[in-house]
């Protein structure tokens, strides 16, 4: 029989820690990569991975996932990420420098720089909003909210371009990743302390710092299924249509005589599929009508149990 796993309120410390996930506040200094190999270190799990790379000066919202909580990974590519960025100008802020930065909303080109870890082909990335905060001499600090992968080096050397002032980017703090944001971030030290309490026999500061895993998942559609379905999906069978509860990415209504598939906005679409408990089992891609009698609902891309 598998293992499918407990209630997320329900878990022991072991089972949240085999599959959870802090919302860490990055330092200075070290790279993503490093501070996830401490996060592991620390939580005596035999891996970690961060929800996406913040050089090293960079600080902010760094989600730490822990254990089989790596598997959910692709979750985070999906969302937004919010940025405040000093924009550091080569000259004074133009009288046109709000209108030069609404230019820059929606769909824009980049090249990954040099120094990436990705194939410099060009690109399209999505800026949702980009306001300047602030201004002081030749300093402009901004808020952007963007689609992931953007660079946002990359774009403070662009808006310095359009400018015509030229400009580099400044200190950097991540403040959002979609669904995490700074509102609760922690730091190691937290982590370290609390994991402390919890060798002692105290576990409420160290449950209220790492999460269960399905805390990642809180943006996406989700697809409830039964458990035994849950048990076939374990396997790698797909997700059918006799096996679905209920789902969040529903189909277009019908009218009287029409047969529709599922809504094509939704068709394809990253979900997650949970037991009825609430607990992880998957994450798919939708590709059938989750109302439908019969057919495959969810194709699979990520096992979780």
């Amino acid at each position: 029989m598998t293992h499918l796993r407990d209630p997320p309120g329900t878990r022991s410390l072991a089972a949240l820690l085999s599959f959870g996930v802090v919302n860490l506040d990055k330092p200075p200094g070290p790279s993503a990569h490093q501070v996830a190999g401490w996060v592991r270190d620390l939580a005596d799990v035999d891996r970690a991975a961060h929800a996406g790379t913040l050089d090293p000066k960079v600080t902010g919202c760094l989600p730490v996932m822990l254990g089989d909580a790596t598997r959910l990974a692709p979750v985070f590519l999906e969302g937004r990420k919010e940025y405040v960025a000093v924009l550091e100008l080569h000259g004074r802020p133009p009288a046109d420098l709000d209108s030069v930065l609404a230019e820059f909303e929606g769909e824009i080109y980049q090249k990954p720089p040099r120094k990436s870890a990705v194939a410099r082909r060009l690109r399209t990335r999505t800026i949702h909003d980009l306001t300047a905060l602030e201004t002081r001499d030749r300093q402009v600090l901004l808020r952007i909210e963007c689609e992931s992968g953007t660079y946002i080096r990359k774009l403070c050397h662009d808006l310095g371009l359009a400018l015509g002032t030229g400009a580099h980017m400044g200190d950097l703090r991540r403040t959002a990743t979609d669904p995490f944001d700074d509102r609760d971030l922690v730091t190691l030290h937290d982590l370290s302390d609390a994991l402390a309490f919890a060798e002692e026999g105290d576990e409420e500061p160290i449950r209220e710092i790492v999460a269960p895993a399905e805390r990642i998942l809180e943006d996406l559609p989700a697809v409830t299924i039964a458990p035994s379905a849950a048990e076939q999906v374990a396997t790698g069978a797909p997700v059918y249509a006799p096996g679905v509860i209920d789902s969040e990415a529903s189909p277009t209504p019908r009218s009287a005589g029409e047969t529709v598939d599922a809504d094509p906005a939704d068709e394809d679409a990253l979900v997650a599929c949970v037991t009825p408990n609430g607990s992880a089992v998957c994450l798919g891609r939708l590709v059938g009508d989750p109302n439908a009698d019969s057919g495959v609902v969810v194709d699979l891309e990520r096992v979780l149990v």
